[in-house]
């Protein structure tokens, strides 16, 4: 069993069912449950999903989203003090833009094992209390 922590986007993938990534993001989900693996993210991810449904007024999707989210399928991890602390070092030792040093700080703080994202620039980092980086398709970046 594995930690495993999703960027936002990821999620957006799925939860939108995305035409060129959904099916992707579907595939690791699904592969992830088979192993037992958690699936983690940050309180951050949570506003950014909602931020799309909330743009377009759709509250049953909010509520579905919120549901989602407070399910036990889905370890929210807190920012808090050990996450800030972190998020200074990686923006001050990195060009990482705020949001992505967020998720990062989040992620290490609580010592994930696999950090996905589709964005290959952050899998080049070495970030201490993130183990790996990989991409939709599960593979190491």
């Amino acid at each position: 069993m594995n930690r495993v922590y999703w960027d936002s986007m990821v999620f957006i993938y799925l939860l939108e069912a995305n035409p060129h990534f959904g099916a992707r993001a579907q595939r690791l989900h699904e592969a992830m449950a088979r192993r037992g693996d958690v699936l983690c993210t940050s309180v951050f991810t949570v506003g950014e999903v909602l931020t799309g449904p909330r743009k377009l007024k759709d509250h049953a999707g909010v509520k579905a989203l919120k549901t989602f989210f407070g399910s036990k399928e889905v370890e929210i991890l807190p920012f808090g003090i050990e996450a800030a602390d972190r998020y200074s070092i990686i923006r001050a030792e990195t060009r990482v833009r705020q949001a992505d040093g967020i998720h990062l700080a989040s992620a290490a703080a609580a010592g994930v094992d696999l950090f996905i994202t589709n964005d290959g620039d952050l899998g080049k980092l070495s970030i201490p209390g993130i183990k790996y980086f990989a991409d939709l398709d599960g593979k190491l970046i």
